[in-house]
C-alpha cells in the first residue's frame, strides 16, 4: 500500500475508488447500458486481451460514453483471440475477433457511437431447438 504524503496524493486514492464504486454501481442495469466483454481466458490474455480491456476502459471514459467494461472466460473462438462480446441496449450479442487497439477504435467510433456493424464479426454457427 502506497503512503500518502500529500493531499494530492490523498485526492488521486479518492478518485480512483470512486471510479472502482462507479463501475460496480453500473453493473446493478447492466441491460440498460452499452456492455462490452473482453475475453480474458489464457490464448485471449496471450493475445493481447489486457491491453485491449485497458483500451476499452480508458476510451469509454474519455469518450463519456456510459458503458460497463469486463471481463469473461473463454468464448470459444481461440483462433480469433483477442475477442469482445458488444450488446447495445436492446440489440442482440455481436461478437468481434481479432480485437486490437485499432479494432477497438472503430468498435467504438462505428458499432457503439452509430449503431453499424463493422468488419470482424464473429457469426453465429449453431441454431437452437427453437429456431
Amino acid at each position: 500500500m502506497t503512503k500518502i504524503k500529500t493531499l494530492a496524493d490523498l485526492l488521486k486514492i479518492k478518485e480512483e475508488v470512486q471510479s472502482k464504486t462507479k463501475l460496480r454501481e453500473k453493473s446493478d442495469h447492466p441491460e440498460q447500458l452499452v456492455q462490452v466483454k473482453v475475453g480474458m481466458a489464457t490464448c485471449g490474455i496471450a493475445s493481447g486481451a489486457k491491453e485491449t480491456m485497458k483500451y476499452f476502459i480508458d476510451e469509454l471514459e474519455q469518450q463519456a460514453i456510459d458503458a460497463l467494461v469486463t471481463q469473461t472466460g473463454c468464448m470459444g473462438y481461440c483462433y480469433a483471440e483477442p475477442t469482445v462480446e458488444v450488446i447495445l441496449a436492446g440489440k442482440d450479442p455481436v461478437v468481434f475477433g481479432f480485437v486490437n487497439k485499432e479494432k477497438a477504435e472503430e468498435i467504438i467510433d462505428v458499432y457503439i457511437k452509430r449503431g453499424e456493424l463493422v468488419d470482424g464479426v464473429i457469426p453465429l454457427s449453431f441454431r437452437t431447438i427453437d429456431d
